[in-house]
């Protein structure tokens, strides 16, 4: 198993900085901003890339999305839940919902033919195959003018 690093979203922030209070968010803020990144593994096992997204409670044939083109997979989710409570003291409702989506780039000679996607337990998972023949690229002859 290899994995496929792509670090143009991770950050890493010095201490002091991620717990100064000038640069912390409300409480109130906090579950918000959870849920507006979709988080992302992949890696490349047995001859297919594997990429898996963590999408809690979420129904796959509804809210989920999945595409391939120019050279991208393309994962969209969209999050809609509601609670109302209704009591002696009164009725309280609170909603939820959200779109997103995260796209990751394809490795060389990977196919659209035999993707296979999987949900479980909270987490998406898409397996797609890697011809290992495209992946090494061709040759390309020079001629003389």
């Amino acid at each position: 198993m290899s994995l496929i690093r792509h670090s143009n979203r991770d950050v890493d922030w010095p201490d002091w900085l991620a717990s100064s209070r000038f640069f912390s968010l409300p409480d109130t803020w906090k579950g918000f901003m959870e849920d507006v990144e979709l988080k992302v593994e992949e890696f490349t096992e047995e001859g297919q890339l594997v990429v898996r997204a963590e999408m809690p409670g979420l129904d796959p044939d509804k809210d989920v999305e999945i595409s391939m083109s120019d050279h991208m997979l393309h994962l969209r989710a969209e999050r809609r839940s509601e609670t109302k409570t209704e009591d002696k003291k009164g009725y309280r409702s609170e909603f939820r919902y959200g779109s997103f989506s995260r796209s990751v780039p394809l490795p060389a000679g990977a196919t659209d033919e035999d993707v296979k996607a999987t949900y479980t337990d909270g987490v998406l998972e898409v397996r797609i195959p890697i011809d290992a023949s495209e992946a090494e690229g061709k040759k390309i002859p020079v001629q003389r003018g």
